[in-house]
C-alpha cells in the first residue's frame, strides 16, 4: 500500500514522505490515527504543501541548532498548574504544555515529539527537560512547575 505521511513515523519517514507499508498496517494504524493519507496522484501533489510546512518548523542546520540551544538554555520556563495539597498535580503535565510554556517565556516554537521529559510530571518544583534538536544537538532547560 502506498501512502503519504502528514506526520513523523519513527522509523518510517517524515511528513511529506511517500512510502509503501503494508496493507494492514497503513489500514488499520496509520490512516485512522491521521498519520498518513492514501497516495493518489492528486494527493501526491498535496506533498510540496506538506514538505513546505515541514520546512517552516524545522531546524535548518547544526548552527540554526545551536542558537536554538543557545537560547534555550538561557531561559526560564515557569508552569503555573493547578496543584493540590502538599503540590501534587491534578493530572500530570504534557509536552504540549512545555512547549506552551517556553514559547510564552519568550523561548522559539518547539516540536512536542522531540521533546524527553524526565518520568511523569505530577507535582511541583524544579524538572530538567531535554530536547533533541539536531542529530548532533540537544539542550536541556530547567522547568519550573509551581502552583497558581
Amino acid at each position: 500500500m502506498k501512502i503519504i505521511l502528514t506526520q513523523e513515523v519513527s522509523g518510517l519517514g517524515a511528513p511529506g514522505d511517500i512510502v509503501e507499508v503494508k496493507n494492514g498496517y497503513g489500514r488499520n494504524y496509520l490512516l485512522p490515527q491521521g498519520f498518513a493519507i492514501s497516495w493518489t496522484k492528486g494527493a501526491e501533489k498535496q506533498v510540496t504543501v506538506i514538505k513546505r510546512a515541514r520546512s517552516a518548523r524545522e531546524i535548518r542546520d547544526l548552527g540554526h541548532a545551536t542558537e536554538v540551544k543557545d537560547q534555550l538554555e538561557g531561559l526560564k520556563v515557569n508552569l503555573k498548574v493547578r496543584a493540590g495539597d502538599g503540590g501534587r498535580l491534578f493530572g500530570s503535565v504534557t509536552p504540549t504544555e512545555v512547549v506552551d510554556a517556553v514559547k510564552a517565556a519568550g523561548g522559539p516554537v518547539l516540536d512536542r515529539r522531540r521533546l524527553e521529559l524526565p518520568g511523569h510530571i505530577k507535582s511541583t518544583g524544579s524538572y530538567p527537560v531535554r530536547i533533541k534538536l539536531h542529530p548532533e544537538v540537544s539542550a536541556k532547560f530547567d522547568l519550573h512547575v509551581v502552583q497558581g
